[in-house]
């Protein structure tokens, strides 16, 4: 009865342990203070960069003096039992930070944000006596942002708007799995010729003050495997027998020294 009383015992100080250690590894935002309110800086507006695809629309009271600066509409075939899908050609931003905008010429728009191409592109027109209402709508049609390593669902995502979290983007790819690391999740983003990766830790409020909470075009997202899961690729047929030797070696002398201590 005294032994048994001693195994229970050990037994479930280990089930405590693992149950503490493992929460603390996979909650996300452990120290947020729920009764603090957090001021949300507003500058996450994406900026164009080169190779961007944009689709650029002008509307005006008069549809015919819109007609020259619009592209044509393109049918895309989806399947052979489906009757397509239209979509505007886009004005992609070449090496230089440019796009040929129809009668305008090349308008320089690297480093701009869609509002602020908004504002030129109108200015000009109105300006230059070709349209005295413009209505210019601007959106990207390449934003994506790709999620790697332990998730649920990797892959490329092409995102609607022009705003997602990193949050959003592993909800997006079915969240981590129980194998990826909270606290080693990486964004590699490329700007200005420079590739930046910056790691950040799920746990810790300080994830929303990240430069890199709020996404990018084309940035990739990658996380981590734990060392449960890069443990198992050194597991194969060839030496799991011999692991699981030595795992019960160890057991059979805990439990004899636990019996001798007991007796």
């Amino acid at each position: 009865m005294k032994k048994q009383k001693v195994w229970f015992c050990l037994a479930m100080i280990s089930l405590v342990l693992v149950s503490c250690r493992s929460t603390k590894n996979v909650v996300y935002l452990q120290d947020v203070d729920p009764l603090k309110q957090q001021e949300i800086e507003q500058k996450y507006e994406v900026i164009i960069h080169k190779d961007d695809l944009l689709a650029i629309m002008v509307n005006s009271k008069d549809p015919e003096l819109a007609v020259p600066f619009n592209m044509p509409l393109v049918t895309y075939e989806l399947g052979k039992e489906t009757s397509g899908q239209n979509r505007v050609l886009g004005y992609l931003v070449d090496s230089n930070g440019y796009i040929d905008f129809p009668i305008l010429g090349q308008l320089y728009v690297e480093g701009l944000t869609r509002l602020q191409l908004t504002d030129l592109i109108k200015r000009r027109l109105i300006e230059e006596d070709l349209i005295k209402d413009p209505i210019v709508t601007i959106q990207f049609l390449n934003f994506k942002i790709s999620v790697m390593g332990e998730v649920a669902r990797p892959g490329s995502f092409t995102i609607s708007g022009d705003r997602i979290t990193l949050l959003e983007a592993l909800s997006m790819a079915g969240d981590l799995t129980i194998y990826g690391r909270r606290d080693r999740v990486a964004v590699i983003r490329e700007k200005d010729g420079i590739r930046t990766v910056l790691f950040h830790d799920l746990r810790s409020a300080e994830l929303f003050n990240s430069p890199c909470y709020y996404l990018q075009q084309n940035d990739i997202v990658y996380v981590e495997p734990n060392k449960a899961k890069a443990g198992q690729s050194n597991i194969n047929q060839n030496n799991s027998a011999s692991i699981w030797l030595s795992v019960i070696s160890v057991l059979a002398t805990v439990a004899s020294l636990i019996v001798t201590l007991t007796n």
